[in-house]
């Protein structure tokens, strides 16, 4: 039991490191606001999807032509099968809109066509803390998700990269053009020694980047660095650097990295780490360290701050 009960929902700092290659484009960054909510054995699927859509749609107002859904395709091989109630709920909600929402499969149906809800394996529509369910331990609990997606729209699918010229479109591709703005986790199995079993308390936990949230409702920019939260740390680089944010794409990833892990610094400084070569005080000089190189590349001298 949880000393607060079992409706729960938060809002945290978060610090992924994991992700630290990934800054640089579009969406990614190592620290990052997410917004929760738990259920602990209470509401479910059924409970669950509709608050949410309800939030993006109603609450955010975000229109739901840019809405996209993704499931998890099931796996017959572990006896774990395709999470069509969450996909059917999505469906829906859309026609309550008026919007009609094919589901496909990925990558079996590989374009865009008219789907709004697609079905991806574990790679991609899957939790736990092992990751993947041939990862989990004997006695581990994880289940499916079901993510949200904003499309920018396809004009912009290209913008930064030539990289996907001959890809095929969908929600999960990273060229840019859609961007992933939740997630709702089902923890509704556990992996014993005979297999996957239910059980017996589901329990529901969602996560959504704040960032991203506020970035949609800004509308076809899909430029999270953009958002209010780093303007004034864009402006002062930009005092001490012959460079502008929006030139070229390589000044453009070098500023986002100092952008984000000047941020992420002063939260890990502010939480009482320091700098190391252990542990989370590696990390952070790490983050020092890659924001100090990427500002020599824009041009900012030591001597002029």
């Amino acid at each position: 039991p949880h000393p607060l009960g079992r409706r729960i929902a938060d809002s945290q700092k978060s610090f992924r490191a994991q992700d630290i290659e990934e800054v640089g484009d579009n969406r990614h960054t190592t620290f990052f606001e997410m917004l929760g909510n738990w259920s602990f054995g209470d509401y479910f699927k059924q409970e669950q999807i509709p608050w949410m859509f309800t939030f993006l749609v109603d609450e955010l107002g975000l229109d739901p032509k840019n809405l996209y859904f993704t499931c998890y395709r099931g796996n017959a091989s572990l006896g774990i099968p395709k999470d069509t109630e969450s996909a059917e709920t999505w469906q829906k909600l859309f026609k309550g809109k008026g919007i009609e929402a094919p589901i496909a499969d990925f990558p079996e149906d590989k374009g865009m066509q008219e789907a709004r809800i697609f079905y991806y394996d574990e790679r991609k529509n899957w939790w736990s803390r092992a990751g993947p369910p041939d990862n989990m331990p004997i006695g581990e609990p994880g289940g499916p998700d079901t993510e949200m997606f904003w499309d920018f729209g396809q004009h912009l699918g290209l913008h930064e990269t030539s990289t996907w010229k001959s890809e095929v479109c969908h929600v999960n591709c990273d060229c840019g053009r859609f961007m992933e703005i939740g997630n709702n986790v089902f923890m509704e199995y556990v992996k014993t020694e005979k297999g996957f079993e239910k059980l017996p308390k589901p329990n529901v936990d969602f996560g959504g980047g704040l960032e991203r949230l506020g970035i949609v409702t800004l509308g076809n920019n899909p430029d999270l660095f953009l958002i209010d939260e780093f303007r004034k740390m864009t402006e002062a680089i930009e005092k001490y650097s012959p460079v502008k944010y929006g030139g070229d794409l390589k000044t453009t990833r070098a500023l986002r990295i100092i952008l984000d892990h000047l941020r992420a610094a002063v939260f890990l400084i502010g939480d009482g780490v320091v700098p190391s070569n252990t542990d989370q005080g590696y990390v952070l000089r790490r983050l020092i360290r890659r924001a100090v190189r990427f500002g020599e590349l824009v041009g900012v001298k030591s001597e002029s701050l």
